[in-house]
């Protein structure tokens, strides 16, 4: 298919797999890490959603077609049911999955309490540009150590004119953001929430709504796969085990 979208994989091809999503301006491959140290026995699929990473940039942009985007991939890799682990907007998207075609599905401070406000203010920075990638990154990620943030530079940083900007096509996320203001779909019990305590993200409204959903606080920041790996690690394991 000439719209595929580019997918990493991490960990053992013969292990369980793990359908990861990755937040808006983001890829895939940020996922390595905690795959690779935290995640022993999965084998991790992790695609670039459209418009980010290396995938394919054409429009569509809507929740729709990012849906239709994963479910290609589930198809494509012969998946059965996998479960899924979703950050900030990949965690939206995850919520729109028809729920016979994922397993469990847990959710890394989802992007579930955007209001209309702020997502115009980051749609309209989508196309800005830094100076100095590596300092704007560990602005990003304080908690992330110059290892870690040196390989996100690498990995999904590029020169666009006199500037830096992470890989991705500043429509496709000026368009998340507007969908990020979309009526949510309630968890179900076979989902994980967890909520970074230091991120405004995820909002009384959906947790009142969220039911029989697992839900869990880190005091940390809003990519808590990159600020509290280990223990990330460590719920998403244990609640697919239980």
């Amino acid at each position: 298919m000439a719209d595929a979208l580019t997918v990493h994989e991490f960990g053992p091809p013969d292990a369980q797999p793990l359908l990861a999503l990755h937040g808006v301006t983001g890829h895939g491959g940020r996922f390595r890490g905690l795959a690779e140290r935290h995640l022993p026995g999965h084998r991790v699929i992790a695609p670039d959603l459209r418009g980010h990473g290396h995938s394919p940039a054409l429009p569509p942009w809507t929740l729709e077609q990012h849906v239709e985007d994963v479910l290609a991939v589930i198809d494509a890799f012969g998946l059965d049911a996998p479960p899924v682990v979703a950050h900030s907007f990949g965690g939206l998207i995850a919520l729109h999955l028809p729920r016979h075609r994922v397993g469990k599905v847990v959710l890394l401070d989802p992007a579930v309490s955007v209001r209309p406000e702020d997502a115009l203010a980051y749609a309209e920075n989508a196309a800005a540009t830094v100076s100095d990638p590596v300092a704007a990154q560990s602005g990003d990620w304080p908690a992330a150590s110059d290892e870690v943030v040196a390989e996100e530079v690498a990995a999904h940083w590029q020169r666009v004119g006199d500037g830096w900007r992470p890989r991705y096509c500043p429509p496709a996320v000026a368009t998340a953001w507007s969908e990020m203001c979309r009526p949510v779909p309630a968890p179900t019990g076979d989902t994980l929430v967890v909520r970074a305590l230091r991120a405004p993200y995820v909002g009384p409204e959906f947790l009142d709504s969220a039911g029989p959903a697992t839900v869990v606080d880190l005091d940390c920041g809003h990519v808590v796969y990159v600020d509290a790996p280990e223990r990330v690690g460590a719920l998403v394991t244990d609640f697919l085990r239980g």
